[in-house]
């Protein structure tokens, strides 16, 4: 009998265990459901149903466990089935992809898109696969820009490029709740025989700037030597200029002291000889006798030719001599005759 009642209360202890076990785990498994802890800068979609009933916000949030539930996402390079949905900002690395430019060369661009959700109810349940279709719309879009634009135009205007692809895609994606920030161009790489044909033509369109550049400084450089013998001309014609007026105001300087002086010598002489005829008479001959004087200090000719007035000329140089024995200047003797030689027979 006793073995027979503690066999019952070992059943019953052993119930009441995977009872208390079973109720715990039910538990656990009801407070997982219920308390979600949404982590900063995410949200969760909660489904009441199966239908959308509210977005819970980062922090601690409750639902109704198996009447309500958070809303998993499949999205390409996403972990399948997540229920978090990222509001920060997001990029997109792309590989790269083969396009067409316009004068039919084959280029590959890979490109990085930046992104960022700004309604999370569109981005679910508006697209299905949200980050593929991004994918696949910058592509689609970069081909558009691109197949518009020679290779050269292609290569030197990533700016364009960026600033249309971005315009395109943000428009595109506006009714799935995305905001496209910005689009950059990594690398663009042609074809190695293009590549080496650009190469040459950067050779030679290198050679043919500097040649420009150097024509140009060659120019600049006759211009300013030009420039610098005009003013160089200009300068000395100033001087010459300035030196002649200055010499002509010497000169005519001198020829008045000159004048002045040989107004005061002739007003001497006149109020010393005291007729003027005979004054006049005195300054003609010495200007003449002065030019006599220079005319035989020439080396040229020893010759001098004397005029018919000579002795004419020299009654004046008499009559000025007699002018100045009357004005009072003592008369010089006449040198005395020499003896004549005495003859043998004396």
């Amino acid at each position: 009998m006793f073995a027979q009642i503690l066999l019952f209360q070992l059943e019953f202890f052993g119930l009441s265990f995977l009872f208390l076990l079973f109720l715990g785990i039910a538990l656990l498994v009801v407070a997982w459901k219920t308390i979600k802890i949404v982590p900063q800068s995410s949200v969760l979609l909660i489904e009441r149903l199966g239908r959308f009933h509210r977005v819970a916000a980062s922090g601690l949030n409750i639902i109704v466990p198996f009447f309500e539930s958070p809303r998993a996402v499949y999205w390409t390079n996403v972990r399948p089935g997540t229920t978090s949905i990222d509001l920060r900002e997001q990029f997109i690395d792309l590989p790269p992809q083969p396009v067409i430019t316009r004068d039919n060369v084959t280029i590959n661009v890979d490109s990085v898109v930046y992104w960022m959700i700004t309604d999370p109810i569109k981005s679910v349940y508006e697209i299905n696969d949200l980050v593929g279709s991004l994918v696949q719309l910058t592509i689609t879009g970069m081909r558009s820009v691109m197949g518009e634009m020679d290779l050269d135009h292609t290569l030197s205007s990533r700016d364009q490029i960026n600033s249309k692809l971005r315009l395109i895609l943000d428009e595109a994606t506006d009714k799935w709740g995305v905001k496209v920030t910005r689009v950059d161009v990594k690398n663009i790489t042609p074809p190695e025989d293009v590549r080496v044909v650009m190469e040459k033509q950067m050779t030679a369109e290198r050679n043919r700037r500097a040649l420009i550049l150097q024509a140009e400084g060659d120019k600049q450089a006759a211009i300013t030597r030009a420039e610098g013998e005009k003013q160089a001309a200009i300068t000395r014609s100033e001087g010459e200029k300035e030196s002649a007026i200055l010499s002509a105001d010497g000169a005519a300087q001198a020829r008045l002291k000159a004048a002045s002086a040989d107004a005061q010598a002739i007003a001497q002489i006149a109020q010393s000889i005291g007729n003027p005829e005979q004054t006049t008479q005195y300054l003609i001959t010495s200007r003449y006798i002065e030019s006599l004087r220079d005319m035989t200090k020439t080396q040229n000719s020893k010759v001098i030719f004397m005029p018919m007035e000579t002795s004419t000329l020299l009654s004046s140089v008499g009559a000025i001599k007699e002018v100045f024995f009357d004005s009072g200047e003592k008369k010089e003797l006449p040198p005395k005759s020499p003896r004549p030689p005495r003859e043998l027979g004396e």
